[in-house]
């Protein structure tokens, strides 16, 4: 029994001399030193030795448990020392690895340059849920339940009155049922509508739509008011024009187009959104005295304005998170 508590002495020591790093180290304590580790279990052996071995086992197994505990502490504050030096020793002028800083996305740059320009000519911003009743969505705007844009095939449904909005135009409704004129604000989020996802169409986009109501408003006030927009945003030299069209809520109501040049630098109308008087049927729609008040309104998309401004071909550039098409912008 002796001579395996030397043994173990003997084998701690040797073991002790190979460790090199303080994981290694915490290992050598757990197999040696630890609860169940080869010393304390050499002292637990003691007592089952005959009664005239006790105290010479027991003086052996001291002086090893003593030897190898403090072999193993000169140990550790080697390592520990050496640790330290090799600390001190880095070089802190050396180049560090580059870190990458992020920036806004090019639609939420965007977004912001329109809400500053807006800003400047006096318009507050108002946000609306974009789950939306069918009454915000449609029936307010004038849209009956004989327009295709009601169809559910254009519109994605979550019941039969509910829906995600597939304009922002409900946010111009619930504005004006809750405030008095005069009105000025523009309303920018997320629109939805089950498209065919291709170069120039998304299921899900973002749009930018003005409104101003007041007494004596007139479409002088919206023509300037695009222009204005329009010089600022995409360069005092750039041309455009009004188009007639038809919208359910306006009335007279227009396409606004911008002269843009193309890939070969051919000059070519782009339409870029619409706008128009307020139809009368929607101020009694929200209880706004359409002999009293008018108004006019328009609507951008975000990304379509963002790809006229810095050339960009392909909607779905957008939305598939590729730095490389990012970090241009």
């Amino acid at each position: 029994m002796l001579e395996q508590f030397e043994k173990t002495g003997e084998d701690a020591l040797a073991d002790l001399k190979k460790v090199t790093d303080l994981s290694a180290l915490e290992e050598f304590r757990i197999k040696y030193l630890g609860r169940k580790g080869r010393i304390t279990q050499m002292l637990s052996q003691i007592g089952k030795l005959p009664r005239e071995q006790k105290p010479q086992a027991g003086q052996l197994a001291n002086k090893i448990k003593n030897e190898v505990t403090g072999a193993f502490e000169q140990r550790k504050n080697t390592l520990l020392q050496s640790q330290q030096q090799t600390g001190e020793l880095i070089d802190v002028t050396l180049p560090g690895k580059p870190v990458n800083i992020g920036k806004t996305h090019v639609i939420t740059q965007t977004l912001s340059e329109l809400l500053e320009i807006f800003g400047r000519m006096g318009f507050a911003v108002a946000y609306g849920p974009e789950v939306e009743s069918e009454w915000h969505n449609f029936g307010a705007l004038n849209m009956g339940p004989e327009h295709p844009s009601r169809d559910p095939f254009d519109c994605f449904y979550i019941d039969d009155n509910v829906l995600l909005r597939s304009h922002t135009s409900p946010v111009q409704i619930r504005v004006m049922e809750s405030s008095k004129p005069p009105i000025r604000i523009v309303a920018p989020g997320r629109v939805y509508r089950p498209d065919t996802v291709d170069a120039t169409h998304m299921y899900m986009f973002h749009q930018l739509e003005a409104l101003v109501v007041d007494e004596g408003v007139s479409m002088v006030d919206m023509k300037t008011t695009i222009e204005q927009f329009i010089h600022t945003f995409f360069g005092p030299e750039t041309k455009w024009r009004f188009r007639p069209s038809f919208f359910p809520f306006t009335e007279p109501s227009a396409e606004v187009d911008l002269l843009l040049k193309g890939k070969k630098g051919k000059e070519s109308w782009v339409e870029m959104g619409g706008c128009g008087m307020v139809d009368p049927n929607v101020f009694d729609a929200v209880g706004i005295d359409s002999e009293k008040y008018t108004g006019w309104a328009f609507g951008f998309g975000i990304e379509r304005l963002a790809m006229r401004k810095y050339g960009i071909t392909d909607i779905r550039l957008f939305f598939e998170n590729d730095l490389r098409f990012l970090d241009q912008f």
